[in-house]
C-alpha cells in the first residue's frame, strides 16, 4: 500500500467494505449530550461508578507544580541583588556626572535623574533588568536645548515628554519597537560600546575628552604622549588598567572571593592608592542635590505657547522612547529571564521623565551600559536596579565625602570594560560566517552610530535591514528563448520594483528579436507589484501598436475560472515521485456545481489512518 494513502482525506460518510465504520466526530460548536446507558446500568448516587466519578480529582503533577512555581517569577537571592546593585551604582555614578557635564548642566542634575531612574522607573513593571538614567545619546540634544532656551525650560520639556510617553504606552504603541533585526541590535550595542571605550580612556588618564567619537579616536596618540610625560596621569592610567584587568579576570578567582564585584575591589584599591602621600589623582566631586532642584513655575509653563518648545517635546519623546525600547530589545537578548513588556515599560519611562521634569532634571532613558552591568553581575529581579537608585541618593546626600575618595580613573576603567563587553568584537566574524547580508547591516549600523549618533545609526540600520529583506524577498527568475516565429519570456517568483531593470532588459531583448509574435508567460509569478505590472502592460500595448502579436499570460490566467477544485478526489492524484497512480477511494458526490473552492455544501473530512483493504490495494 502506498504510504500516501494514510495522509489522504475522504468524505466522513464514505464507507469501505469490510472496514469498521468511520468515527463520528461532533460538528464544531455542536451541543454535548450526556451519555446514555443500557437499562439498569445507569450510575446512581450510591453506585461504585458514581463514587469513583465523584472521588476522581485531577492530579497535580510535578510538572504542573514546577510551572506554577516558575510563574511567580525567579527566586530572589538577596546577596546577589545587593552586589549587583552596587556594581550598577559604580557604573551609573560617573555616567550620571559625565552626561550632565556634557549636557551643559550641573553634575547634580545628572545624579537626580539617576536616582529617579532607579527608584521610579526601576520599581515599575515593564522590564526586569533594564536600568534607566540620564543617557549619553541625549546629551547633544539637551546641550542644544539648554543653550537655546535655558536650564529652567528643560524641566517643562522633559515633563511634557514624560506625559506624552505615558499616553503612547496607554494606546499600546510600545510593541512597534519589537520589530527590530538582531543585526541592528548587535550593531547598536557595538556602536554604543566603541565610543564609550574611547571616550573613557581620557578620564582614565585624568584628561578631558576632545568631544565626538571620531575626535576621541584621532586624539589617542596625543593622549598617550601626554600620559607618559605626566607622572600623576600615569598613576591614574595605571589604576584604570588595573580596574580593566580585574574586571576581565576576577571571575576566575577561586572560592567565594569571586562573588565580590570586581568593580568594588577596584574601587577599594583606587581609594587606597589615592590616599597615599605624593599621589594626586582626580576624584569625584558632588555638590548639594537639594539645592540643585529647580521646579518649573508659571513662567516656564507659559513657554508651552512657543512652537519651538512643542517641537522639542516631540523630539525628546521620540528619541527617548526609541532609545529605551531599542535598548530593551538588546537587554532581553543578554539574559534568559522575563521578557520586557513594551507598553508598561514605555509608561514607566514616561513616569520617570514626568518626575524628572517636575524636579528640573535631565531626561531619562534606558541605558545599555548600566543594564549590561546589571545582567553581568547576576541580577535576576527589579530589586538590584531599584537599590542602585537608593545608593545614588544615599551617597550623594549622606556620604559625599566618601564619593570624594573614589578616583575617576577607576570608574572610567569600569566603563571601558563595559564598553568592550558591549562592542563584543567576536560577534562580527560570527555574523560574517552566518549571514553576509546581516553582517553588512550590523557593520553599517555600528559605523553610522560612531560617526553620527545613536538614533541616526539605528534608523539607518533599520532602513538597511528593510532593504536587505526586500532584496531577498524579491527573488525573480526571468528566462527568455526564441522559437520559430516567437520570442518567449517566462517569469517566476516575486516581481517587485527592485527587479524592474532585469524585467525591462528581458522585454527589450524580446522586442529586438525581430519575431512577429511575443509570448509573455507570467503564470509562475507569485507576486506582481504595480510597477512591474504597469511596465508589462505598457510594453504589450506598445508592441501591439507596432503590429506585433503579443500573447500575455498573467498570474492566475493559466487555469479557467470555472474549473472545479478536486476536493473529494485527493486520494486519486498522481504520485509524481513514484510515477504511479494512487488508488481511488469511493465517495459520494454532493452535486454541487463548479466552484472556486469549498462552498456551503462542502464535505467534512477527517484524517483516515486505517490500512487499505486488500481488494482495493490491487487496483
Amino acid at each position: 500500500m502506498s504510504g500516501l494513502h494514510a495522509r489522504g482525506r475522504v468524505p466522513a460518510h464514505a464507507r469501505i467494505p469490510d472496514a469498521p465504520p468511520a468515527p463520528d466526530f461532533p460538528a464544531p460548536n455542536a451541543p454535548h449530550h450526556a451519555p446514555t446507558y443500557p437499562p439498569d446500568t445507569a450510575p446512581t448516587a450510591t453506585s461504585p461508578m458514581a463514587k469513583s466519578a465523584k472521588s476522581a480529582k485531577p492530579a497535580k503533577t510535578d510538572q504542573t507544580a514546577r510551572t506554577a512555581k516558575n510563574a511567580k517569577g525567579p527566586k530572589v537571592d538577596l546577596a546577589t541583588e545587593i552586589t549587583a546593585s552596587l556594581v550598577v551604582f559604580l557604573v551609573a555614578l560617573p555616567l550620571c556626572i559625565g552626561v550632565a557635564v556634557a549636557s551643559g548642566v550641573p553634575a547634580e542634575l545628572g545624579i537626580i535623574s539617576g536616582v529617579i531612574g532607579g527608584l521610579v522607573v526601576g520599581a515599575a513593571r515593564g522590564s526586569t533588568l533594564q536600568v534607566s538614567g540620564p543617557a549619553a545619546g541625549l546629551a547633544a540634544l539637551v546641550a542644544e536645548t539648554v543653550l537655546q532656551y535655558g536650564v529652567a525650560m528643560l524641566g517643562v520639556i522633559v515633563l511634557g515628554s514624560g506625559i506624552l510617553q505615558i499616553v503612547l504606552g496607554l494606546v499600546r504603541l510600545g510593541r512597534v519597537f519589537q520589530a527590530i533585526s538582531l543585526a541592528v541590535v548587535q550593531g547598536m550595542l557595538a556602536g554604543i560600546g566603541l565610543p564609550l571605550m574611547f571616550s573613557q580612556l581620557y578620564p582614565m588618564s585624568d584628561s578631558k575628552a576632545p568631544g565626538t567619537p571620531i575626535e576621541n579616536m584621532a586624539g589617542l596618540p596625543g593622549l598617550i604622549a601626554d600620559t607618559v610625560a605626566n607622572p600623576q596621569a600615569l598613576i591614574a592610567a595605571g589604576l584604570g588598567v588595573v580596574t580593566i584587568v580585574l574586571s576581565f579576570l576576577w571571575k576566575k578567582m577561586p572560592g567565594p572571593v569571586k562573588k565580590i564585584p570586581a568593580a568594588l575591589v577596584a574601587v577599594g584599591i583606587g581609594i587606597g592608592v589615592a590616599s597615599m602621600p605624593g599621589v594626586d589623582v582626580k576624584t569625584l566631586q558632588v555638590g548639594n542635590l537639594l539645592a540643585s532642584v529647580d521646579v518649573p513655575g508659571p513662567t516656564e509653563f507659559a513657554g508651552l505657547a512657543d512652537v519651538g518648545i512643542i517641537t522639542a517635546i516631540l523630539t525628546f519623546t521620540v528619541i527617548a522612547s526609541a532609545e529605551s525600547l531599542f535598548t530593551a530589545a538588546a537587554v532581553d537578548r543578554m539574559h534568559s529571564g522575563p521578557r520586557t513588556r513594551y507598553n508598561p515599560e514605555l509608561i514607566a519611562q514616561g513616569a520617570g521623565n514626568t518626575v524628572a521634569g517636575l524636579l528640573g532634571a535631565l531626561p531619562i532613558t534606558a541605558v545599555v551600559a548600566r543594564s549590561s552591568a546589571n545582567v553581568q553581575a547576576g541580577a535576576k529581579t527589579r530589586l538590584s536596579r531599584t537599590l542602585h537608585g537608593l545608593w545614588l541618593l544615599a551617597f550623594a546626600l549622606l556620604l559625599p565625602q566618601v564619593l570624594a575618595l573614589i578616583p575617576i580613573a577607576v570608574l572610567a576603567g569600569v566603563l571601558v570594560h563595559s564598553g568592550w563587553k558591549l562592542f563584543a568584537p567576536e560577534e562580527f566574524p560570527k555574523m560574517w560566517r552566518q549571514d553576509r547580508g546581516e553582517f553588512a547591516v550590523m557593520t553599517l549600523t555600528t559605523l553610522v552610530i560612531v560617526a553620527t549618533a545613536l538614533l541616526e545609526g539605528v534608523l539607518f540600520g533599520l532602513a538597511a535591514g528593510i532593504v536587505l529583506a526586500a532584496l531577498r524577498m524579491s527573488q525573480t527568475v526571468i528566462k527568455q528563448h526564441l522559437e520559430e516565429d516567437t520570442a518567449k519570456v517566462v517569469m517566476a517568483g516575486n516581481a517587485t520594483f527592485l527587479r524592474l531593470p532585469q524585467l525591462i532588459e528581458a522585454l527589450e531583448a524580446a522586442a529586438e528579436a525581430g519575431k512577429p509574435r511575443i509570448r509573455l508567460d507570467l503564470t509562475g509569478v507569485t507576486h506582481l507589484d504595480h510597477a512591474c505590472r504597469n511596465q508589462v502592460e505598457e510594453f504589450v500595448a506598445q508592441q501591439r501598436g507596432f503590429g506585433l502579436r503579443v500573447e500575455l499570460l498573467m498570474p492566475g490566467s493559466a487555469k479557467p475560472v470555472g474549473t472545479p477544485a478536486p476536493v473529494a478526489d485527493l486520494a486519486g492524484e498522481q504520485d509524481r515521485s513514484a510515477g504511479t497512480a494512487l488508488p481511488r477511494r469511493p465517495y459520494a458526490s454532493t452535486g454541487a456545481g463548479p466552484t472556486q473552492g469549498p462552498g456551503p455544501t462542502a464535505e467534512w473530512f477527517y484524517l483516515d489512518t486505517r490500512p487499505m483493504p486488500e481488494e482495493y490495494a490491487s487496483r
